[in-house]
């Protein structure tokens, strides 16, 4: 397997940039997931790494070795497509092994090959049947098959679960997860959806308009965004913000006047702000329907969504601004109820008027 290294990439069609300067490394045998808003980048970055889009300005590695002008199918690289892609008039063996007759691999090798992949992905039984005769769990199985009879150095895939409904989604994701850590292969995966991100993921790169956010493990981005784009898009419900009304600086401390005229002071340390707004950021789990903590707000009851396990609760604070709070499951409050909501600092983060972090909560 290999690391991949990017230096300065970007792409351009025509005037319009996309890629606007990447440098980014994935080390040997790192999982790495690309998310991001639709638009940002991630897929184009994912097809520069591929080959089957041309580098505009910069350079790719793979493996220590300058892959910025090699042909796709000398990078050492196999992707798995959203679409399946599979041929409908030829069975699954067909399938999986077409790429390695079309090499004239020899027999005895295609069958080892094929073999090994069919019982890594548990598809030894279905050899013979053809795309159609397969759920869609199945068929985005034969697709990963034909990248691992590969046996690429680094494995790309493009949302590869999006096709798929949510059981199978949760399965095919365990799945994936599984082959990373048997294969030990260096695999790069682009999603929408964080909680593939964070539930596969070494590393996450987070993507706005063609430019790296953020890079971290799930864990650092999730307790310790750099700013708020990405405090806002990692996290589902995503993180409430609070618009703090004249903030005062005493030594390391901050004091924030909340919604509503609760008073909270914050470990501000030597973070690099001397006035103006401030914008306080908590995650719907750590807020406390019935209040509690170091300082506390109070809300209207919108709706209260019962999903079982937990209790989504949209709230409506003094100024207006929605919350939500993930609440027990158990939580009995109901729509046009008033209460208190509390919260801790330890929980709280504190963004400037550029939207970057000056206070992190200490979690962890």
């Amino acid at each position: 397997m290999a690391a991949v290294s990017l230096s300065g990439v970007k792409k351009r069609f025509g005037a319009v940039e996309i890629i606007k300067g990447i440098d980014l490394e994935i080390a040997d045998g790192e999982f790495c997931a690309f998310v991001g808003p639709s638009g940002c980048g991630k897929s184009t970055l994912l097809r520069l790494i591929a080959g089957l889009e041309e580098i505009s300005e910069g350079s790719l590695k793979i493996g220590g070795r300058d892959m910025t002008k090699t042909p796709p199918a000398n990078r050492g690289v196999a992707m798995v497509f959203q679409s399946y892609a599979l041929y409908p008039h030829m069975s699954v063996a067909e399938n999986i092994t077409f790429g390695l007759k079309m090499a004239k691999a020899p027999k005895a090798e295609i069958e080892r090959r094929l073999a090994k992949a069919a019982k890594m992905l548990q598809l030894s039984d279905y050899l013979t049947r053809r795309p159609s005769q397969l759920s869609g769990g199945q068929r985005q199985r034969v697709a990963i098959g034909r990248a691992i009879v590969r046996e690429p150095e680094v494995f790309l895939f493009d949302e590869p679960l999006s096709n798929l409904d949510a059981a199978l989604r949760v399965q095919t994701r365990i799945e994936i997860g599984t082959l990373h850590h048997d294969l030990g292969a260096t695999m790069i995966y682009v999603t929408h959806d964080q909680v593939e991100a964070m539930t596969m993921a070494d590393k996450i790169v987070v993507l706005h308009a063609g430019r790296i956010e953020q890079v971290g493990s799930p864990m650092e981005l999730y307790h310790r965004p750099g700013n708020m784009f990405v405090a806002g898009f990692i996290g589902s419900p995503k993180m409430n913000f609070l618009t703090c009304a004249t903030p005062t600086r005493q030594g390391q401390m901050v004091q924030v006047q909340l919604p509503g005229g609760a008073a909270l002071g914050l470990p501000m340390g030597a973070a690099p702000w001397s006035g103006g707004a401030l914008t306080l950021g908590v995650r719907p789990e750590h807020l406390i329907v019935g209040g509690g903590g170091d300082a506390a707000v109070q809300g209207q009851v919108k709706l209260a969504e019962r999903l079982g396990c937990e209790t989504m609760v949209h709230m409506e604070l003094a100024d207006g601004t929605m919350i939500i709070v993930r609440a027990d499951g158990l939580n009995r409050v109901k729509a046009g109820e008033v209460a208190p909501v509390g919260l801790s600092r330890a929980s709280c983060h504190l963004f400037g008027a550029d939207g970057g972090t000056l206070v992190n909560g200490s979690l962890i």
